[in-house]
């Protein structure tokens, strides 16, 4: 029998710098995911100072679909995705929250297997792993290695058993990720949370995900140097107090 959730939600933060192309695809595959035990969805588009379309796309799409829950904010200036993540957070009303990149990376039905996952298990984190199936291709091979490497250092300085912490597919209970304090401007939320929701003692399980690798000519915004600036942060949080990290 299934556990009845028909009064809980799932919270979408979506960090979002110029992405005028795919931003509504994104946006109605989120809105058709079916999810299970009856959750429910919220949207949260952060718009970090787009200089394209990006802001008035969004806008025009909520004037038309006024049925959906879409909490939409801007910054007014470019800020980097962990500051839009940050600013997503603080409107998070939902009880679970999961990042969605507003690229077509990744496949929002994957939300399933992760809330299963979650509530099953009564998990604090779960992530989607692109690297358990097989089947995904990788478009670079810097971009694949260097994943690996952040996994590998992960698992030795936190013990875990990660093939993909650098996934935009983490999946939180909202209490865990709100009792945590965030310093993350750019791409570092990744090391950043990961790091601290292991020294409080949550074991990260995995499950496999879609994949769908863009080019930087396609404007994927991630660089080599961030592999190495993720590196540094799982670093140094291994050496910080936990009790630095609680609100």
């Amino acid at each position: 029998m299934e556990p009845n959730h028909i009064n809980k939600v799932l919270s979408i933060i979506i960090p979002l710098f110029n992405e005028e192309r795919s931003i509504v695809e994104v946006i109605d595959e989120v809105a058709a995911v079916q999810l299970p035990y009856n959750i429910g969805k919220e949207l949260i588009i952060i718009d970090d100072a787009s200089t394209d379309n990006s802001k008035k796309i969004v806008e025009e799409y909520i004037s038309h679909h006024p049925e959906m829950k879409i909490i939409f904010k801007s910054h007014t200036k470019n800020s980097g995705k962990g500051r839009a993540i940050r600013t997503g957070i603080d409107f998070v009303t939902g009880d679970y929250v999961i990042i969605q990149d507003a690229d077509l990376e990744y496949d929002p039905q994957d939300y399933v297997k992760l809330l299963k996952c979650i509530v099953d298990e009564n998990r604090g984190v779960v992530y989607g792993s692109r690297f358990l199936k097989k089947e995904n291709k990788h478009s670079y091979q810097s971009f694949y290695w260097g994943g690996r490497l952040v996994s590998l250092i992960t698992n030795i300085l936190y013990f875990q058993n990660l093939t993909d912490e650098p996934t935009c597919y983490k999946l939180f209970d909202t209490k865990l990720l709100k009792s945590i304090t965030l310093d993350c401007e750019g791409f570092e939320f990744c090391p950043e949370v990961t790091a601290k929701v292991s020294r409080l003692g949550h074991k990260i399980k995995e499950l496999p995900i879609n994949y769908n690798p863009r080019s930087i000519e396609e404007g994927k915004k991630i660089k080599w140097t961030d592999g190495i600036e993720a590196i540094f942060v799982l670093l140094v949080y291994r050496l910080k107090s936990v009790k630095s990290f609680r609100k």
